[in-house]
């Protein structure tokens, strides 16, 4: 149990004035407003593909991670999947558009960055928390200045419906934050539609993929999400922070300098869960010094050369690896060299040394080709407690950086 009032948040990253003075009225706010009472932990995450992408992605996230298809449904603009790993772990709901048509504001943002327009729907779309009453959240977050959307405001229903809420996009992040009263075990409870049949060809492709993780001894290892990763430009780290702290009940664990990318890690944790993967850390990343001025500088800048080309947006999900050995190897390095056979690429070496000291071991793949997320890895190895190195962020953001770069003109970034 974190103490709000007393809490000193960790790291070296220094935080303005504005944020030292509105943080702690942030969290009285919350207390005032009772949201910490009627929003729980994170009930799911919600990503979407293009049309006719979501079997592929389900299948690639079967190979590569613990999701498995239990539900779906068939609104008037999409299919929406409904995934599920560990039964106490939150869900991950997948939608897709019924055509390649289909526009919404989520797509026009995407049609404005050079490496996103390509995929103009797929998009991580934000976080669904449980809520005891998703109205009485409207109720206590709208006269805070959260924007809800409401029916005729938006052309996908799955975004406000009795039981499930969704924020706007933020100006932030242009990602959205949910909330749901009814259990997330099936997508019934939901009153989407009709139940979807998934046909015999996209089960055994799913279920093939499954099978493979298994028989590479993939499956045993890869458990939770262990940390959401969204990248945002210089200047909007603080009011990012402060928005997403209103929406939800996390605290602001800290944030560190990782000065060779110059750019910073600030994490947002739940302060009463005992592992994050039942309710993920959520993590902004920005540069320290802004595109327009960093000419002056001439220093790295992967992170707002993401943004610059793909928008604010997720940049990766991480999944936590149990650790352990199998045939000598850490986890972490059997899973990538599994992985690696079957065809999943990666950006870099695995990240990190698991000797005789605690310490952590990470690694990026490539994006995916139907949802544009990175997956990473992360075993934390001989009980380590720490939320990363900045030695490892370090590789893992230049690794990143080198694989998403737009040339244009006699601008390289």
């Amino acid at each position: 149990m974190i103490d709000l009032a007393t809490y000193v948040p960790m790291g070296d990253k220094k935080n303005s004035g504005f944020f030292e003075e509105y943080l702690p009225k942030v969290f009285d706010r919350r207390a005032e407003s009772g949201l910490p009472e009627i929003v729980d932990r994170m009930a799911a995450v919600v990503v979407q593909v293009e049309h006719g992408d979501a079997v592929n992605y389900i299948a690639e996230l079967a190979l590569m991670g613990p999701y498995r298809l239990v539900d779906a449904r068939l609104t008037d603009t999409h299919k929406v999947y409904l995934l599920q790993s560990q039964p106490d772990y939150p869900r991950m709901v997948l939608l897709e558009p019924l055509t390649a048509t289909f526009e919404d504001e989520v797509t026009r943002w995407n049609m404005l960055y050079p490496l996103s327009a390509a995929k103009p729907n797929a998009r991580y779309i934000g976080e669904i928390y449980q809520a005891t009453s998703a109205k009485a959240v409207r109720d206590a977050l709208e006269p805070q200045g959260v924007r809800f959307v409401y029916a005729g405001e938006t052309v996908n229903p799955f975004y406000c419906s009795e039981h499930l809420s969704f924020t706007f996009l933020s100006d932030f992040t242009y990602n959205r934050v949910g909330y749901v009263d009814v259990p997330l075990d099936t997508l019934e409870g939901l009153n989407l539609g009709d139940k979807l049949q998934i046909s015999a060809e996209s089960q055994s492709l799913i279920e093939s993929a499954a099978s493979l993780q298994a028989e590479h001894g993939v499956a045993d290892k890869v458990l939770g999400i262990d940390h959401l990763a969204t990248r945002i430009l210089a200047g909007e780290r603080e009011d990012a922070i402060l928005e997403y702290l209103t929406m939800v009940p996390y605290y602001f664990w800290g944030a560190y300098n990782i000065t060779e990318m110059n750019s910073s890690t600030n994490v947002t944790r739940h302060p009463d869960v005992p592992d994050d993967k039942l309710s993920p850390a959520r993590v902004f990343t920005a540069n320290n010094t802004p595109a327009i001025v960093n000419s002056f500088e001439n220093l790295p800048m992967p992170t707002e050369d993401f943004v610059r080309n793909f928008g604010r947006r997720m940049h990766h999900i991480a999944y936590e690896v149990g650790d352990g050995d199998i045939n000598e190897m850490k986890n972490v390095d059997y899973v990538v060299s599994e992985l690696t056979k079957l065809g999943t690429p990666f950006l870099a070496d695995v990240v990190g040394e698991c000797k005789d000291e605690p310490n952590l071991k990470q690694i990026f793949s490539k994006s995916s080709p139907y949802s544009l997320l990175i997956t990473e890895y992360v075993e934390r190895c001989h009980g380590y407690e720490g939320f990363f190195t900045r030695d490892n962020v370090a590789a893992l953001t230049a690794a990143a950086g080198a694989s998403e770069r737009f040339e244009h003109g006699q601008v390289f970034d």
